[in-house]
């Protein structure tokens, strides 16, 4: 008997979760038998339709001590830096673990996204739930982003060691969200960071309808 399995993996879903969705019942499907001469019997594994990942909710992992308004450095390490200070106190994480684990992760490729964005995202096996942070930089940095652009605009993640899928769709949330150039307007406008949780709350609701 020979199995065949069918049909490609999605691209935005980790292989671990890629390979979950591959489900689904046996075919038959007849071949021919070259020593019998009679028909033969095979079988192919039809593959799932695609899984969408559900978006996920701003306001239940941007806590309003999560939002800088103006965050005042002048490289990516320094910005890590403070954005780990901040992490530390929201997480109860040492504040040099992150600074590391985040290093350590702009090693592997730059997080920067492009048009000034950057969401530098970490896991934590300390960690129960997902922490989002934003910053707005006092003024733009190099960022060795995919354009070449600088960033003013930092979103961080920190997600729990075994959460790959609540990880996923925080970032699926963030991207759809940056990539209205209104949005991004509106981001670098804001007056302070209640105005600023607000947009990006009532926003990231409005784009999940």
């Amino acid at each position: 008997m020979t199995l065949r399995v069918q049909g490609k993996l999605n691209p935005a879903i980790d292989a671990g979760a890629s390979i979950g969705c591959l489900r689904g019942g046996f075919s038959p499907k007849r071949t021919h038998n070259e020593a019998s001469g009679r028909p033969a019997l095979t079988t192919t594994r039809a593959a799932a339709p695609y899984r969408k990942i559900p978006l996920m909710d701003l306001a239940d992992i941007l806590s309003p001590d999560a939002i800088i308004p103006s965050l005042d450095v002048t490289c990516k390490k320094q910005a890590l830096s403070e954005l780990s200070v901040k992490a530390a106190e929201l997480t109860k994480l040492e504040q040099r673990d992150i600074f590391d684990a985040l290093l350590q992760r702009e090693r592997l490729g730059s997080t920067g996204l492009g048009r000034g964005i950057a969401i530098p995202h970490v896991k934590f096996k300390a960690l129960t739930n997902i922490v989002c942070m934003f910053a707005r930089l006092a003024k733009p940095i190099p960022f060795d982003s995919q354009d070449d652009q600088d960033v003013d605009l930092i979103f961080l993640l920190l997600a729990p060691e075994h959460a790959s899928g609540d990880h996923l769709k925080a970032l699926a949330r963030i991207s759809r969200l940056v990539r209205e150039p209104a949005t991004l307007e509106q981001l670098r406008s804001a007056k302070d960071a209640d105005t600023l949780r607000r947009f990006l709350t009532s926003t990231a609701a409005s784009h999940a309808a």
